[in-house]
């Protein structure tokens, strides 16, 4: 896992925790910062192009990612196993970077507390907020927030690449452009030390790219994830994406934390709002979003059913979100008419009448989250009616709310009219998929989301009492639902009652739509598609 590196050995002198390193002829030297040992050391000698160190609140995550670069800084060091490990001068230049400039402030703060300390000719240039060495080596702070913002690097080298808190970007594109800059032309480099590297907590918008790309969360127990290859198949190799990993890293490994502060962990918890909240500080939890809109409600053993056959005398329909360069959103759902439900195991189980659940879907991604298919209408509707005769369900499929803007016209079209056009699939010329009009009069956003906090908290019953209020449930099979929509995020920093835009809320935007159906009492307008 980790290449050869010095030595370090941690002794408690004065009630003081120290580092010190040992060289091989037995003499110690005692070093001003060195990484603790567990998710710290294995940060630092990780030999994985692409590497996250993620986890709880206070295993010194922050300082890690600045030593990461820091360690290759300086005189010529040369490791047992002869690679040259620092003295390359202005061939190793790093970048570190936070959405915005405010955010940079607590990363200028530990950099001022730590690189004067171990390099005493260090110079901060406030201008170009950028830590040059003696030696020749260069630190820049720097933030990115928008895909434009990508052209402000473009064709620059930086060996080392570093990302704060990396979810809090709501998507990857920003971080995997970035990654052509992880570069040097300079030969006096090895061609080894290339370095993408970001840290984060759980939680923030940013939440479920972050943990699909490193396959979160690292197993129980474990440190160190498994490396992630590209294996596709028929893609080679040398236009396969880089190895990644990612490493776990818990408050109770900071001892020198602990020492100093011992109420830290205290206040965490006196600080967190709520149980998500909570999970995510302490405990590194992947599985909540603290602060989302859902997260407080969710129950999987409650609301996640066995997939299951549809009773004949429940409704079936479906509903859509629109995507091109995003993805769309297609949900099928059942609506019990309060008859019992039989599961695969033969068990009864009693329902509401008005019960949702959601049977099917088909989510039109490229498989990074929030990129798109690019799929014409007609295909999309095609591809609708494919999946409802391989289900069975064709037949008792109704129509369902879809975003009327699928309903704009432009030269002569729309999107719902070509959705409607007749498709050839398997042989037969089929009618096309049609709508009816989602509820997007002033206010029914919020009122979505509060409907579907509703609906959660009614699937769930009261110790001894059955449910009287219809709740909604989704099937095993939907796995992006269950994906996305419990760790869904309000908008924190606008309208906390409303979900954050820039998050992967296609699924909630569709779910919403059912919700509020005519079904459910409300209005919902013409069928849409008819030519």
């Amino acid at each position: 896992m980790s290449v050869a590196a010095p030595k370090v050995i941690w002794r408690w002198v004065e009630d003081e925790l120290k580092s010190f390193v040992q060289h091989p002829d037995g003499t110690e030297e005692s070093v001003g910062w060195m990484p603790q040992p567990g998710s710290q050391q294995l940060f630092l000698t990780c030999p994985v192009f692409e590497t996250l160190y993620e986890g709880t609140r206070g295993p010194g995550k922050t300082d890690a990612l600045i030593m990461d670069f820091a360690q290759h800084c300086g005189p010529r060091k040369q490791m047992p196993d002869g690679r040259q490990w620092a003295g390359f001068g202005e061939a190793w230049r790093g970048i570190l970077f936070r959405q915005t400039f405010p955010q940079l402030a607590d990363v200028i703060v530990k950099t001022r507390k730590w690189l004067p300390k171990l390099f005493p000719n260090i110079k901060y240039n406030e201008g170009k907020s950028t830590w040059v060495w003696a030696t020749g080596e260069t630190l820049r702070l720097s933030y990115i927030q928008r895909e434009s913002d990508y052209w402000n690097y473009h064709g620059h080298e930086y060996p080392w690449i570093g990302f704060e808190e990396l979810t809090t970007w709501p998507e990857p594109t920003v971080y995997l452009k970035m990654m052509s800059c992880c570069r040097s032309s300079d030969p006096k480099l090895p061609s080894w030390l290339r370095k993408f590297r970001g840290t984060t907590n759980p939680s923030g918008i940013g939440h479920n790219w972050v943990k699909s790309r490193f396959r979160l969360p690292v197993p129980p127990e474990k440190i160190v994830g498994p490396i992630i290859k590209d294996t596709r198949e028929g893609v080679p190799k040398i236009d396969r994406q880089p190895d990644r990993i990612a490493i776990h890293g818990h408050l109770a490994e900071n001892k020198i934390l602990q020492l100093n502060d011992p109420g830290y962990r205290s206040r965490i918890i006196a600080a967190a709002r709520n149980k998500a909240e909570l999970a995510a500080w302490i405990d590194g939890s992947w599985d909540i979003v603290a602060g989302g809109m859902f997260d407080d409600i969710w129950e999987g053993n409650y609301h996640v059913l066995p997939d299951f056959d549809v009773p004949r005398s429940w409704r079936i329909d479906r509903s859509f979100d629109w995507g091109s360069s995003k993805p769309f959103s297609v949900g099928w759902w059942a609506e019990s008419d309060g008859t019992d439900l039989t599961m695969p195991n033969g068990k009864q189980v009693a329902t509401v009448r008005g019960d949702l659940f959601r049977i099917h879907e088909w989510y039109g991604w490229t498989g990074e989250p929030n990129q798109g298919l690019r799929m014409l209408a007609t295909d999309v509707a095609k591809g609708i009616i494919e999946r409802e005769l391989k289900w069975r369900i064709y037949e008792r499929v109704q129509p369902g709310p879809a975003d009327s803007a699928i309903n704009t016209v432009e030269n002569g079209r729309s999107i719902a009219t070509d959705m409607a056009r007749a498709v050839r699939v398997h042989g037969l010329t089929r009618p096309g998929v049609r709508w009816t009009r989602a509820d997007k009069r002033p206010g029914s956003r919020k009122t979505g989301w509060e409907q579907m906090r509703k609906m959660f908290a009614d699937a769930i019953p009261e110790k001894g009492r059955p449910r009287e209020f219809p709740g909604l449930f989704v099937c095993e099979r939907c796995d992006h639902f269950r994906r996305t929509i419990p760790v869904l995020p309000r908008d924190l920093e606008g309208d906390p009652d409303d979900v954050d835009t820039d998050s992967e809320d296609h699924i909630a935007d569709e779910v919403r739509y059912r919700v509020r159906y005519a079904g459910r009492g409300v209005s919902s307008g013409p069928v849409m598609g008819t030519v």
